[in-house]
């Protein structure tokens, strides 16, 4: 009876996520030939900007919605976590959080991810296109079992026309040159293995954040975009923004879309760091 209770625990936990309220959502909309999804990433310490990415994403009724792509809060707190459903709730469309580095620090933040938005890695079906979101929060890479996971997913994935995959740590650094380690996944060997994976199965797209800038390109066959830019500190080529992803039949446009707001400069950094120190006590 015990060990029956401690089971439905866990499924209602997992069910009542928030993520999972979100993918309820998304599977209530009405999935044609032509949609459009944001994704973003990196927001972290930086709400002003997300608030402003909200609040544009609100007024774009051709977005049916969204996916930040981790790095949500600074430090991985509960209260964090709590500040930035707050955020995310102010939009009309369904937002879907992916876990980020900055969510599993040293002292648990993975637990109070999991608690609040449920599974780490998981997937869904929109229209002709099939979404798989990953965890490489650890920076090392997708180890055995969710490796194995990926292979039936991207398999599955096969019979739709779309094959989208979200995963916060870009395999390599473009600014360090091609297939080159930086601010990326820290075990080569497991972003060549995730690489030819992808490439084998023809994704359609793979966004990464991480980096707090605008990258596009190919990694072999596996064309990636990555988003940075939904309020962390930038890098010196970075802007504020997020990207629009229009699928209409057989055509996929992705649009970048700046977002106007200040970058805070490192004083303005400093001091919001402050903040959120202060604000958990």
């Amino acid at each position: 009876m015990k060990k029956l209770f401690l089971l439905f625990v866990a499924v209602y936990a997992v069910a009542s996520s928030y993520n999972n309220k979100m993918l309820d959502k998304i599977s209530k909309t009405k999935a044609t030939k032509s949609f459009a999804f944001a994704v973003m990433g990196d927001n972290r310490d930086g709400e002003y900007v997300l608030k402003k990415i909200i609040a544009h994403m609100n007024q774009n009724s051709s977005i049916q919605f969204a996916l930040n792509n981790g790095d949500l809060v600074p430090d991985g707190y509960k209260k964090e976590f709590t500040g930035y459903v707050k955020t995310i709730q102010t939009s009309n469309k369904p937002i879907l959080s992916v876990i980020g580095n900055h969510e599993l620090p040293w002292y648990g933040g993975e637990s109070n991810y999991e608690k609040i938005f449920g599974q780490t890695y998981f997937s869904f079906i929109f229209g002709n296109s099939y979404f798989i979101i990953l965890d490489d929060s650890d920076e090392k890479g997708v180890f055995e079992k969710q490796y194995s996971w990926l292979d039936k997913e991207l398999k599955k994935s096969q019979s739709y026309q779309n094959r989208f995959v979200f995963m916060h740590v870009p395999l390599y650094d473009p600014r360090k040159g091609a297939y080159q380690k930086g601010h990326s996944l820290k075990k080569i060997q497991n972003a060549k293995k995730l690489n030819d994976l992808f490439d084998r199965y023809g994704v359609t797209m793979l966004f990464c954040s991480h980096i707090h800038s605008y990258f596009r390109g190919f990694w072999h066959k596996t064309p990636y975009i990555i988003t940075g830019g939904a309020g962390a500190p930038l890098k010196k080529e970075g802007f504020y923004h997020y990207v629009k992803v229009a699928v209409s039949g057989n055509t996929i446009n992705y649009k970048v879309v700046k977002v106007d707001a200040e970058p805070l400069g490192i004083m303005g950094e400093i001091m919001q760091s402050v903040k959120d120190v202060l604000s958990l006590h």
